[in-house]
């Protein structure tokens, strides 16, 4: 027999509580559409399954035998719908795309307290360039993307939301390079070595763009994937390394070489597709990330 659940679900209500009125109030519903939704009941199963007077309502022997068939199997709907609707127990998985980076030094504490607070939610961090990223995010296969703007890739999307603005430096080991506190310009850098990120980088596009707009030509001296390697470069004096701001520490031995006129500023954006739902996982890392 054909019946829609919601029907028992009515009835459910409507017999745990005794009342058409207090079940018309949990289920947020009229209670016109409740004593509808029993006769309709009713007459599918072809018998009365509630006594009706002026101030009470009771069941029939029929419903006292409905209601206990009914009742075990509306408990564990409501536990299935509790144990996906917790916070406790979401589960899934966690989908990202950022670069080396960003993921150190951006988002590792926001990751630690996502899976602190949501230990069964697989988490996978898929790894590459800013515009890299771009292209996993139009692929479908992360939830978002945390990355540099500007970015050419970017120019077709979507949800964009500003995390943070960092400023492109210019850093040196100053036994090697002893620059003074003097600030420089652009072209007394293409002087000394230059060590930045790979043509395939926003980083890249970005300083190509800064030096051809003062009719300079930048012709680094190594170009590789990873910010830290660059630094580690600079460290043992093989040139002058260009990095993010936020990641000069003390630690690196470096100094930031003064500009006459510092780089514009930059930001790292959180990006999600404009088109594809966000996963209940997705969704609770940016609430999370835009607190960290």
């Amino acid at each position: 027999m054909d019946i829609n659940l919601e029907l028992y679900k009515v009835f459910y209500y409507v017999a745990t509580t005794l009342s058409f009125s207090e079940a018309s109030r949990q289920l947020f519903i009229s209670q016109s559409a409740v004593s509808q939704s029993i006769k309709t009941l009713e007459k599918k199963l072809n018998h009365a399954l509630f006594i009706r007077s002026t101030k009470k309502v009771h069941l029939t022997p029929e419903g006292e035998i409905l209601l206990q068939h009914v009742s075990p199997a509306i408990q564990i709907l409501n536990e299935g719908e509790s144990l996906l609707t917790s916070e406790e127990m979401l589960t899934g998985q966690l989908r990202i795309g950022a670069s080396d980076t960003i993921c150190r030094y951006c988002l590792i504490n926001a990751l630690q307290k996502f899976h602190r607070s949501y230990p069964d939610v697989r988490i996978k961090v898929s790894n590459s360039t800013s515009i890299g990223c771009v292209e996993l995010l139009d692929k479908g296969q992360v939830d978002l993307i945390v990355c540099n703007s500007p970015n050419s890739s970017l120019s077709l999307h979507r949800q964009i939301k500003v995390l943070r603005e960092f400023e492109d430096i210019f850093v040196v080991n100053p036994e090697h390079f002893p620059f003074t506190e003097n600030p420089v310009d652009l072209k007394k850098l293409l002087d000394f070595p230059i060590l930045m990120l790979s043509p395939k980088s926003t980083t890249s596009e970005y300083l190509h763009q800064k030096f051809s707009a003062q009719g300079l030509k930048l012709i680094p001296e190594v170009e590789l994937n990873s910010n830290d390697l660059l630094l580690d470069l600079a460290r043992i004096g093989l040139g002058i390394a260009c990095v993010p701001d936020y990641m000069l520490t003390k630690q690196n031995e470096l100094i930031p070489v003064p500009l006459k006129t510092p780089l514009p500023k930059r930001q790292i954006v959180l990006v999600q597709h404009d088109t594809l739902p966000l996963s209940p996982a997705a969704q609770r890392f940016i609430d999370i990330l835009e607190i960290v």
